[in-house]
């Protein structure tokens, strides 16, 4: 029975009735020879009225049980940015037929059907010229059929959560499962709104009883929900169904497009999961991809897609225009590249010590394995990996701690052109797997407590084990084969072919200490780059010798040529590291350079008691010792320095994204001692490195030109041959890290200098010398205007009586009071405000005005260093204690 199109009702939250429109279509397929009726949203009268030529039209489509409500915020954000000036892209939102105040035409509409009724509109609708499409859920799919079949009006395709492929022999998801159940089908989407109110309960955060209301309008009563039911049972589990074939048609047309593409996407989709994105990326190579972290199902109620889209679109506009996506533009590699493998093949007869892992110690000592042996090893395991399937391109996360056998692993992925995954456990189990989960590895190679995480925490990829398992045990962590029998099968098999510069080789996870860990893509040509820079400016040789124990360096010897040590600790947990440990580390290795985190410096410095005069003089031997990770300050340096009195102390500056920047030597932090500077001084950009700063506004925004003036705060801009490629499916993140970083061609040289926004703050000296002095989150921007933190904390931890500092705001955006949070020496036993003594001496010493003063026995800081720390979460706490709430530690 038919039920006639309608007008929604008055009064839904953000939907302007002016756009909604009723067209009687001649239908097609089933409906040949009928006229049916279609509600849908159409932005074209405003934009005429407002005299706006559009360049193109936005096709968007719901899914089910939504209805183009939906899409109320692009309807509404393409005709703000038409009239204020941008390109102005008409958007046209259908209610499919049978659903939201479409006609409901009591017929059965399948996947092919529904494709064909598209086309009828559009074709009613005049639709030609640029259109790109916008899909949602199965709105998604409709969306590419009709792409799919109409190339000559195809300009671009965006996507939201769906799905245009099920794998084989692999379950649907489980809500659609239960809902599609044999007896469960009517009852939880017909004659309840079970199915309904379940889809609306995914929204990140939860929606308002309003906007939820808006949502069940055109669905109140059975006979109104029936296509709801519909859409689920089309769901095609398998090729006997009837829509398996059109759905088959659609994937393989879509990977056929050439025009550009994004997609968006919530990562927490219980139905649409990252599989279904993996599927999308492999057949839109070419798409720009955004996770927005925590967004789940209703990613366009979730996250601000609206403006991403226009965005988009504007950044893409000649690609669009001419309805091809751009190749990607690769940076220019030297005629001098080498690979990071090369000094295992100049080595590869030579048996002298090439890596020594301190943490295995057996009768003979600690484990020592040669340039030869490491050689074969690599060699063996990367014709191995091949010979199982492992191919360029696959993404392989490595669960392995720092040693002999992550090394092996790492250099024959390497090899073979694989991508390698690096999040350590110090991201924690949560952190991990989010990072994990996002990469979405192809495979797993893992010491059993990584198996174990990844069994229990469901993280994708074929899981390999490190050691040999029992069969049992194997069994229990799907883990189908380990590195033994890969090496024993790689040594009689070809090597294969090796990956070209610009293939990209590893993915490597921020700390997570400034929101979700991102995961950072480097190429083989901007790995090799950080070696020669770390080579070269450190005066890397054969005979230096390299004790690591900082994780992001411990696998840089073999690069490098040069034998690597990792010291007997958890290399997750820099406290764990002694002065003893770093000292048998020196002696095993005869290492001249030692790598640190600050907080595993701190703990040398703290159990140097426990060196003997042996150890000591061992320390002598050291010629260059690094402090990398985290700012230092200065007397930590020097206490260091006297446990290596012989050595060049540095604290270079760098961040996963480029991880030398800039250096400095003790030498030089003593010249400057007593400076007016505010900040901690980093030095001086590395080798072919550069570095600018982007002026901070009165609002605490880095909207400046960037530039080398000295004397600016602003966010520090930085570029090297070892940067980032860009981040891993974080489109809008990627935007954003080069936003207005055009600089003059007077002001640099080269044609293909790729900058990044650090998000750190700082500014230059008149000798060009970097000074940090914050986190752009952390800057606090009050009545005149924005204030570091960096600088007023370096004042207070001069303080007696104050072991480290951390100022942060309170109060409202441009209003918002500077308060210090203090550990003591002694420790406080319990969060408060600071004695008033110690308080008055802080607040002479700030060189800011304090509104406050308190005192905590320990500073909340990130895992990874240890030492980062945690401003945003002490503002808050901070914010709340002064508030009258009882202090609590933070």
């Amino acid at each position: 029975m038919t039920k006639a199109a309608s007008l929604p009702p008055v009064g839904l939250p953000g939907l302007d009735r002016r756009f909604s429109r009723i067209r009687s279509v001649a239908g097609r397929g089933v409906d040949e020879g009928l006229l049916r009726d279609w509600h849908y949203l159409d932005t074209a009268d405003e934009l005429q009225r407002l005299g706006i030529e559009p360049v193109g039209t936005i096709l968007a489509v719901h899914g089910n049980p939504t209805w183009s409500y939906v899409w109320r915020g692009i309807v509404d954000a393409s005709v703000r940015s038409a009239a204020a000036g941008n390109e102005a892209w008409r958007v046209v939102a259908i209610d499919q037929l049978d659903m939201g105040f479409s006609e409901r035409t009591g017929t059965h509409r399948p996947l092919a059907q529904r494709v064909v009724d598209l086309g009828a509109f559009t074709d009613a609708l005049g639709l030609d010229g640029r259109v790109a499409t916008l899909g949602h859920d199965w709105g998604g799919v409709v969306s590419m059929g009709w792409a799919v079949d109409h190339p000559e009006h195809l300009a671009a395709v965006t996507l939201l959560n769906t799905a245009i492929h099920h794998p084989e022999g692999v379950p649907i998801p489980a809500p659609l499962r239960l809902a599609g159940a044999r007896g469960m089908l009517a009852a939880s989407t017909v004659h309840t709104t079970a199915f309904l109110e379940t889809t609306l309960a995914l929204a990140s955060p939860p929606l308002s009883t309003a906007v939820k209301d808006a949502y069940r309008a055109p669905y109140r009563g059975a006979d109104r929900r029936e296509a709801i039911g519909g859409f689920v049972a089309d769901i095609p589990v398998d090729a006997r169904h009837e829509s398996f074939a059109e759905l088959s048609r659609i994937a393989d047309g879509v990977a056929a497009l050439t025009v550009p593409a994004l997609l968006l996407w919530g990562p927490n989709d219980p139905i649409f999961s990252d599989r279904y994105l993996d599927d999308l990326v492999t057949r839109l190579p070419h798409a720009d991809v955004h996770r927005f972290e925590g967004a789940s199902h209703l990613i366009a109620e979730d996250r601000p897609y609206a403006d991403s889209v226009l965005t988009w679109l504007g950044d893409n506009a000649q690609a669009i225009a001419a309805r091809e996506s751009p190749a990607p533009t690769a940076a220019a590699v030297a005629d001098s590249f080498v690979p990071l493998w090369h000094e295992l093949d100049e080595r590869r007869d030579d048996d002298d010590i090439a890596v020594i892992d301190m943490a295995s110690h057996g009768a003979a000592g600690p484990l020592r394995v040669s340039w030869r042996q490491l050689d074969e090893r690599v060699r063996a395991m990367a014709a191995g990996f091949a010979a199982m399937g492992i191919e360029k391109g696959d993404r392989v996360s490595l669960l392995v701690p720092p040693g002999p056998t992550l090394t092996a692993v790492l250099y024959a992925c390497l090899r073979i052109g694989a991508v390698v995954v690096v999040a350590d456990a110090g991201l924690g189990l949560r952190g991990l797997t989010r990072a994990v989960r996002g990469a979405r590895p192809d495979f797993i190679i893992g010491e059993t407590p990584g198996l174990a995480a990844a069994r229990a925490m469901g993280w994708p990829g074929v899981k390999i084990s490190a050691p040999r398992l029992p069969r049992v045990t194997a069994a229990a962590l799907s883990v189908e084969t380990c590195l033994a029998d890969i090496v024993a099968f790689g040594k009689h098999a070809p090597q294969p072919a090796e990956p070209e510069p610009h293939d990209y080789a590893a993915i490597l996870f921020t700390s997570g200490s400034t929101g979700p860990a991102k995961g950072v893509v480097y190429t083989h040509a901007q790995l090799s780059a950080l070696r020669d820079a770390l080579a070269a400016h450190f005066e890397v040789t054969h005979d230096t010798g390299l004790v690591t124990g900082f994780a992001p360096f411990a696998l840089l010897g073999p690069a490098l040529g040069t034998r690597s040590v990792t010291p007997n600790m958890d290399v997750s947990a820099p406290r764990t590291l002694t002065a003893t440990a770093v000292a048998d580390a020196v002696k095993e290795s005869d290492g001249q350079i030692v790598f640190l985190s600050p907080a595993a410096i701190m703990n040398v410095v703290a159990t140097a008691d426990a060196l003997t005069a042996a150890q000591r003089d061992t320390l002598k031997g050291v010629r260059t010792f690094l402090s990398t990770g985290a700012p230092i300050n200065s007397d930590l340096l020097e206490q260091v320095a006297a446990l290596m009195p012989n050595a060049t102390p540095h604290t270079p500056y760098g961040m996963t994204e480029c991880l030398l920047v800039t250096d400095i030597t003790l030498d030089d932090i003593r010249r400057i001692a007593g400076s007016s500077e505010s900040g901690v001084c980093v030095g001086s950009a590395i080798g072919a490195g550069r570095v600018l700063v982007s002026t901070l506004d009165a609002d605490g925004k880095a909207t400046g030109t960037p530039s080398d003036r000295a004397g600016v705060l602003g966010e520090i801009v930085v570029s090297a041959p070892h940067l980032k490629n860009h981040y891993d499916r974080l489109w809008l993140t990627n935007r954003e890290a080069v936003r207005d970083t055009t600089v003059s061609e007077a002001d640099v040289a080269e044609v293909d200098v790729r900058w990044h926004r650090t998000g750190d703050v700082g500014h230059l000296d008149a000798q060009g010398r970097l000074w940090v002095e914050g986190r752009l989150p952390h800057v606090i921007v009050g009545e005149h205007g924005p204030v570091a933190p960096v600088g007023a904390e370096q004042q207070i931890e001069r303080v007696a009586g104050v072991r480290r500092a951390a100022v942060v705001g309170v109060g409202p955006h441009g209003l918002r009071q500077a308060v210090a949070v203090v550990e003591t020496v002694p420790r406080a036993r319990r969060a408060a405000l600071a004695d008033p003594v110690l308080a008055a001496e802080v607040r002479a010493h700030a060189g800011v005005t304090l509104a406050a003063v308190l005192a905590v026995s320990e500073l909340p800081t990130d895992i990874r260093h240890n030492s980062k720390i945690d401003r945003t979460r002490l503002s808050v706490w901070a914010d709340r204690t002064l508030s009258g709430q009882a202090p609590s530690a933070p």
